[in-house]
């Protein structure tokens, strides 16, 4: 038995040699929490995903502005046989073609979101070198032309855009936010797993320690005939179950650790200690201003509205789509051309360009009349969906708030649970060695201990789990009384 015991008390103490020096970092929860934001490869994920959101807006942005572009054809060099026909005898023959083609635009064009139009602003020079069968150089000039185009009946892309995009932009700062509290809410029970692991190591090292001391105390009461066989075969059964508690706890206590290190992006040279929350904030929540934050600070709104608006122009599109479609083109500008550069500037002449082109569909079997309807349907589906969205939200906002003014209270009983079977734990031992109680009541006393301490760490990460979930919803700081917010404009520049 004495070789079984020190065998126990070996693998009780002994850890595994580290080939390197470990740094070692004593982390609250509040730490822990600013670490996982700051630095885990899930928020510079969350970054990553921003700045993405940010560019598809800003290339949106860039739709409304004006665009200056140029363009052009260098050394379009063509020697070919063209056909050719006669008018008066409409005999057709194949004459050399030789010649080489240059020609730049410079335009400012500008879209028309309110119209779905286009209106341009351009410059124009064309040279052409006829090398056969004759030699010879023609400019042709616009040295202004301004151009509108302007689809009738037509689906305005931009329209809808502009109503969507800058939803979809808040809703990317909103969902960062949400985001960066999963992180937290991650972070929180990554912690309270190593906390609890560390706490039962603690436990089952003391109580290992102290078992062993009531062992041989009863022991030498047993050999004094005091107590029973099956008394001190209680005490050894404990004492073994101790140890091997031992290891199992401090193999559970390395697996937190290593997660929770992972989580926050550290390598196997830092060691996290965990430590104890004091207490819990003294905070009660009202319903009526959780739900009025989550409407105001969440992304759920945003998202509601977004797929209603989506609906909507899936319906403008398929309404746009049937019937009659048209455009009208109208041009206006100045023109000239001469064989010389500079004369093809001089005196230039009027040009105007009218145009109107139409499709009508004389019968399409009824194909744009269903996409009409099925894209109906759809928004009625939406519509249907968001109703309940909305129903649901206001329950989980209503159990989110009872769950947490509840838990409070149950850390409180958990916290003086603690303590008070620590004190009897304390009381049980000491009349145990003074011979008055027996090792039933010792175990007992233990067992109810070690689940007041559990039970208490559990109650804990409760109340905060509760406190991050509500704070997530509402993306507000219920400590600070401060809305949730982040410096954007740094993320993106970083």
């Amino acid at each position: 038995m004495k070789k079984l015991l020190a065998l126990l008390s070996v693998c009780s103490v002994v850890c595994p040699v580290r080939a390197q020096s470990v740094r070692i970092l004593n982390l609250s929860l509040e730490e822990v929490i600013s670490t996982a934001q700051d630095q885990s490869p899930r928020a510079m994920m969350a970054k990553h995903n921003f700045r993405a959101s940010y560019w598809q807006y800003r290339s949106f942005q860039a739709k409304l502005l004006p665009s200056l572009n140029l363009t052009g054809t260098v050394g379009n060099f063509n020697r070919s046989l063209i056909p050719l026909q006669n008018a008066e005898t409409g005999e057709i023959n194949y004459r050399e073609n030789n010649n080489l083609n240059n020609q730049l635009n410079l335009s400012i064009d500008q879209n028309i979101p309110f119209t779905g139009g286009t209106v341009s602003v351009f410059t124009n020079l064309n040279r052409l070198d006829q090398f056969s069968p004759n030699d010879g150089t023609t400019y042709n000039s616009q040295p202004i032309n301004i151009t509108y185009l302007q689809p009738l009946r037509a689906f305005n892309s931009l329209k809808w855009e502009k109503k969507i995009e800058p939803k979809e932009y808040d809703r990317a700062k909103r969902t960062y936010l949400e985001t960066m509290e999963d992180i937290t809410l991650s972070a929180t029970g990554y912690f309270f797993d190593l906390l609890l692991a560390q706490r039962r190591l603690e436990m089952s090292e003391k109580n290992y320690r102290n078992t062993e001391t009531l062992y041989k105390i009863a022991s030498e009461r047993f050999k004094l005939g005091s107590i029973t066989k099956s008394e001190l075969l209680q005490l050894e059964l404990r004492l073994l179950n101790d140890g091997l508690a031992i290891n199992e706890n401090r193999l559970e206590a390395d697996r937190a650790r290593s997660q929770l290190r992972s989580f926050l992006g550290y390598n196997e040279t830092v060691e996290i200690v965990p430590v104890m929350p004091e207490g819990v904030p003294d905070i009660t929540l009202d319903y009526t201003h959780v739900l009025e934050l989550s409407y105001e600070n969440s992304s759920f709104v945003l998202t509601q509205d977004l797929s209603l608006l989506e609906a909507q122009q899936a319906v403008a599109e398929a309404n746009a789509s049937r019937g009659l479609s048209a455009q009208l083109k109208a041009q206006f500008g100045l023109t000239q051309q001469a064989s010389e550069f500079m004369h093809a500037y001089r005196n230039p002449m009027d040009q105007e360009i009218l145009s109107l082109g139409f499709s009508i569909p004389i019968m399409d079997w009824g194909q744009g009349k269903g996409r009409v309807k099925m894209a109906q349907s759809r928004e009625a589906v939406v519509r249907t969906q968001i109703e309940q969205a909305m129903a649901d939200h206001r329950q989980e906002v209503m159990i989110g708030v009872m769950q947490f003014n509840n838990q409070k209270r149950q850390c409180l009983i958990s916290s003086k649970a603690d303590t008070i079977a620590q004190e009897r734990y304390d009381l049980t031992r000491e009349r145990f060695i003074h011979g008055t109680v027996g090792v039933t009541d010792v175990n007992t006393a233990q067992t109810e201990k070690d689940e007041a301490v559990i039970r208490y760490v559990t109650e804990l990460r409760n109340y905060w789990q509760y406190y991050y979930t509500i704070r997530k919803m509402s993306l507000y700081d219920y400590l600070t009384h401060t809305n949730i917010s982040a410096e954007f404009d740094r993320i993106v520049e970083n």
